[in-house]
């Protein structure tokens, strides 16, 4: 496989590293930059100061300083992130990270963007082939494009008026650090809400189901449990139990005791990655039947997809059906940095013909065409 090089642009708003899980696309492109090195690819990254990122070179172009200035000095752990393409942060990191690529690029190089429009400014400005890679949000700009999910790809394509498909974009799921969620075999009897404190993300059900089934409901993420925006009002609950955004250990040892996860998010998920996290520590979830879920829980063997309240009522009673090591075994199969890896590696070979011979590339070395396979593992059903 032909060695790339390319650059990786971090976000603004927080500095790119494991600590800030909270933060999913920060998360996505940690992973991305392992993956890029484990494939013995060169990376120039940009981002925060205090990223801690797998890298050839880590250019920092925005301080701590700025950030402060931008946001103000908050607790992401309880506040939701609020920052747009246009505040002070967004606006320096362009300033800054355009002229240390203009220095770095060669011929053939490839600039990657995780953050959509929010790094438009600075795509355009560097004139390399750009691909956004891991679109999970409507802001889209670039010609070339990964998503996260068919679902999300298709809904973009809707808005978007676009009726044909594109040979060059592709769907490769968010990946997986196997050794951040150990597998867990054995329950504790709470129910578990990760995520923000937001209606749309269901987390008033989430509160509902619990009271209906008899369950301590453990809510974890930003945001407050009493919010007249969002209207909910939950802190007299007496079966909830709130915590702020934690830190990945911690994260990993609620997610792995739970009796299930639930995920009721009314609008359409483009991807969810704490289900695939939960089924890695062989923890069932509950979830809405829409967006990327039919994708990724596999209906009655790593949990339950729900339309009515009843139905999420009797998931709840029969979730102890569902066996943690085939959760498990779905999400290692699927969506580990290795299988995800692999995706990357062949959609990024294929991006590289395009400064050669484009679509009608040969490539007689071609022994499989497996990045596409879904990997089911002794499963009774599927």
């Amino acid at each position: 496989m032909t060695k790339l090089r390319f650059h990786l642009l971090g976000l603004a708003h927080v500095a790119t590293a494991r600590e800030n899980s909270v933060c999913p696309f920060t998360q996505k492109t940690l992973k991305l930059a392992q993956i890029l090195k484990n494939h013995g690819h060169m990376v120039y990254f940009y981002g925060v100061a205090g990223s801690q990122v797998p890298c050839d070179e880590l250019i920092e172009v925005l301080d701590q300083e700025v950030l402060e200035q931008a946001y103000g000095i908050r607790d992401w752990s309880k506040q939701i992130y609020d920052y747009h393409g246009d505040d002070l942060a967004y606006r320096t990191f362009a300033k800054n990270a355009i002229p240390a690529i203009m220095e770095r690029k060669q011929k053939n190089d490839l600039l990657l963007c995780p953050g959509g429009c929010l790094h438009q400014t600075i795509a355009e400005a560097v004139g390399l082939l750009t691909i956004e890679s891991g679109v999970g949000y409507r802001g889209v700009f670039a010609k070339y494009r990964v998503f996260d999910s068919y679902a999300w790809m298709h809904f973009i394509y809707g808005i978007l008026g676009q009726e044909d498909g594109g040979w060059y974009d592709a769907v490769i799921p968010n990946c997986f650090d196997l050794t951040e969620f150990p597998y867990q075999a054995k329950k504790e009897d709470y129910l578990l809400y990760f995520g923000r404190i937001v209606k749309r993300k269901g987390v008033q059900l989430a509160v509902e189901l619990a009271e209906k089934t008899g369950h301590q409901l453990y809510i974890v993420g930003q945001g407050e449990l009493d919010n007249q925006r969002e209207g909910i009002q939950l802190s007299n609950k007496k079966h909830v139990q709130y915590f702020p955004a934690v830190e990945p250990i911690e994260r990993a040892k609620l997610l792995g005791n739970a009796k299930a996860v639930l995920m009721p998010t009314y609008y359409l998920e483009p991807f969810g990655m704490v289900n695939v996290e939960a089924q890695l520590c062989g923890t069932p979830v509950i979830t809405t039947d829409w967006g990327a879920f039919p994708e990724t829980v596999l209906h009655g063997v790593t949990g339950f997809r729900c339309r009515t309240f009843e139905e999420f009522v009797w998931a709840v009673r029969q979730v102890e059906t569902i066996r943690p090591a085939d959760c498990r075994a779905w999400a290692v199969a699927n969506y580990s940095l290795e299988r995800v890896g692999a995706m990357y590696e062949e959609y990024f070979q294929r991006i590289n013909h395009l400064f050669d011979q484009g679509w009608y590339q040969a490539n007689p070395a071609r022994q499989e065409l497996d990045w596409l396979k879904r990997y089911y593992i002794c499963f009774r059903s599927i």
